[in-house]
Order: structure tokens, then C-alpha cells, then sequence
């Protein structure tokens, strides 16, 4: 298979810089951010605060780190995070929460990646010397392993307000945020308004090369701009990687709309051909066949690239870089692999 040629379905985070992009990038004033006077981070940072209704935010290299970020400001040692146990950090983030946070990790079900507060309500440890505290509640949207769903805005609310209760802080994984808020029709500044901070990711819907911002108060940027520099995330000349992302929040944020009717496209065919699919809300598509890995080689010979995610269920990934027009080859190689 050429791989040039292959639909790539494995994440959103495989789109590349539009030209009109790598033009912005090329002619961004810079500086250095490290000595805090890189004039594009400052304009992107400044941008995403009021976005998300915060009083601060910090450009980081990686969603992986904002999220590592959040974890170190919000805890100490020791602590008890409360999250789903699909959450990206059970999965995807190499252990950085115990290595690096020094945190344990009490992982909740329920359906759609959504947690239910009554059990969350239930898991709060109580203050006791021989127990560990909780520390943070975590809550992610869209959902990853969830099928990219949406939480609605009372759950979300219902959520924060019940760490609030119990003077706990809080966190919003929201790498696909602009998914939700696109989908949901909802600001981000609204769905967000209850979290001490929330984590939002440039490289995946918005084509940016890399990049992801955490948004929070001003003494929480300020604590984690020096955990930033430990971890060796401070970077010298980023404006140019800020502006990448000032123009998808110019240009790219709407069309995110387009990605989720592909994907409705793509799961209406796969249905009618007899294919089970998770109903999706936003741009990710799981769906199940069987024995998943031997079945993902065979669409790759067939030029769609995908990842199984269990041994019987695969997800593909729609984004700036998959057009309507190529459902109809997507349909033929899955009955051409079956």
C-alpha cells in the first residue's frame, strides 16, 4: 500500500498545516517566550483565556503535558484523583501521573465515558490520617474511549458543583473541547465556567502542527509556567507554533462541523451495510468486527488506515484531511476486508 495515497483514519492528529498556515507561521512576530516576550504566544495565550473564561492560560508543547500540568498544580503527593477509567491518563499518558505527580488514580465507570455524580459522591475519601486525600476531580469532553460524546451541561455543571462541595478542585480534559462546543452549539466559556482548569489541544481537529493550551487562574498559569520549565517545556522562539494556532482559531474552528456530517455519513453507511457502530456525536467512530487487529491490517491493504482499540471494536478518527467524497472508498474497503 502507498501510504501517501491511504485515507488516514488513525487520529485528528494527522491533518497538516494548510498553506495559508504555514504562511501565518512563516510571518509571526517573535520573540522569546521563555523570558515571557514572545508577542504571538502572548496574543494566543491572551485569546484562549478569554475563550475559556479564565483569567490566565499557558502554550504547552503537548496535551499530555497540560494535563501533567494540571495534575501537579491541583495535588499534592499522595493524593486521590477521581476520574472515569476510560480518562486519557489511564491510557494514553505513560504513567505520568504517579511518575512525575505522584498521584493514585481511582477510576469510575459509566457509559459514554461520562461519570455519574452519585457515584463520584461515593468516592470522595473521607479525612481520615489513615486514608489518602482526594484531590482533584477529572472530567473529560469529548470522550475518547466514550465515542467522542458530548456531556450535556447539567452533568457537567452537576459534576463541578459537587467537588466544589466537597472543596475539591477541578479539572476538564477538553483536547476535543472545540468538538463539543461546535456540536453542542454551546460557548466554551459556558461549558467550562465550573472548572479551576481546562486543557484544550491544537494538533487533533484544528490541523495545528502542535501545540495545546491550559487555561485557569492567574496563580495557577503562574505555578504552572515553573512546572512547565522542570519538565523541559519551556520553549524559546513557540510564536511560531502560536500562530498556527491563532489562525485555526480564525479559520478551522467552524469547519470542525463539517468533520462531525462525514462522520455521520461514514456511520450511516457502515450501519446500512451491517456493520455495528457507537452512534457518533462529534468526529470519532468506533466500530465492531470482529477479531479487530488482523481486521485493521486488512483495511490498511485496502488503503484506509485506522486502530483497533479492542480486540473486537476500531476507531476511526474523521478530520480536515477526509472529504465526503471519500465515504464511498472507506464503504468498499470495509467490504473488501470483511
Amino acid at each position: 500500500m502507498n501510504l501517501s495515497m491511504a485515507i488516514d483514519l488513525r487520529s485528528d492528529t494527522v491533518g497538516h498545516p494548510t498553506d495559508a498556515m504555514k504562511a501565518a507561521m512563516v510571518a509571526a512576530p517573535l520573540g522569546d517566550d521563555v523570558l515571557g516576550d514572545d508577542p504571538t504566544v502572548k496574543a494566543l495565550e491572551a485569546r484562549c483565556a478569554q475563550i475559556a473564561g479564565k483569567e490566565a492560560s499557558l502554550f504547552v508543547p503537548s496535551g499530555t503535558m497540560a494535563n501533567l500540568l494540571a495534575l501537579r498544580i491541583h495535588t499534592q503527593p499522595g493524593d486521590e484523583v477521581v476520574l472515569h477509567e476510560d480518562a486519557h491518563p489511564l491510557h494514553y499518558e505513560s504513567g505520568g501521573a504517579a511518575h512525575v505527580a505522584g498521584v493514585m488514580l481511582r477510576a469510575l465507570p459509566g457509559e459514554k465515558g461520562f461519570l455519574d455524580p452519585a457515584q463520584v459522591q461515593g468516592a470522595f475519601r473521607p479525612d481520615v490520617d489513615y486514608s489518602q486525600p482526594t484531590g482533584l476531580l477529572w472530567v473529560e469532553d469529548t470522550t475518547n474511549r466514550g465515542g467522542g460524546a458530548v456531556h450535556p451541561l447539567d452533568q457537567l455543571d452537576a459534576l463541578a458543583n459537587l467537588a466544589k462541595e466537597h472543596g475539591l478542585a477541578t479539572h476538564l480534559d477538553g483536547a476535543r473541547q472545540w468538538n463539543a462546543a461546535v456540536a453542542s452549539g454551546e460557548p466554551i466559556a459556558r461549558r467550562v465556567h465550573g472548572y479551576d482548569t481546562v486543557s484544550m489541544c491544537f494538533s487533533k481537529g484544528l490541523g495545528c502542527p502542535a501545540g495545546s493550551i491550559l487555561c485557569g487562574s492567574a496563580a495557577a498559569m503562574h505555578r504552572a509556567r515553573r512546572f512547565r520549565k522542570m519538565l523541559g517545556g519551556a520553549m524559546r522562539q513557540s510564536g511560531m507554533l502560536a500562530a498556527a494556532a491563532l489562525h485555526a482559531l480564525d479559520h478551522h474552528l467552524e469547519r470542525l462541523a463539517d468533520d462531525h456530517q462525514v462522520t455521520r455519513e461514514l456511520s450511516m453507511g457502515l450501519m446500512m451495510d451491517g456493520w455495528a457502530v457507537v452512534t457518533p456525536e462529534t468526529n470519532l467512530l468506533y466500530v465492531d468486527v470482529p477479531e479487530a487487529p488482523a481486521f485493521v491490517e486488512r483495511l490498511a491493504h485496502q488503503g484506509v488506515r485506522c486502530f483497533a482499540t479492542a480486540p473486537d471494536r476500531l476507531r476511526m478518527v474523521l478530520h480536515m484531511g477526509v472529504t465526503s467524497g471519500q465515504v464511498d472508498a472507506i464503504l468498499r474497503a470495509f467490504a473488501a476486508a470483511k
